[in-house]
């Protein structure tokens, strides 16, 4: 069973990638790194609840 999740940036808060997990392979939080506009660099990302 495949959720959707938001992901929200370590260092300023901005909560702007969207992107699904299956849920029963993955019990963890997910952490990735993306691209923030704001600080114009690839930092860390972590699932956050909606």
């Amino acid at each position: 069973m495949r959720v959707n999740i938001l992901m929200e940036c370590k260092e300023t808060g901005e909560r702007m990638y969207l992107t699904s997990k299956h849920k029963r392979n993955n019990l963890e939080r997910l952490e990735l790194k993306k691209y923030s506009p704001k600080l114009r660099k690839r930092v860390i990302f972590k699932e956050v609840k909606k």
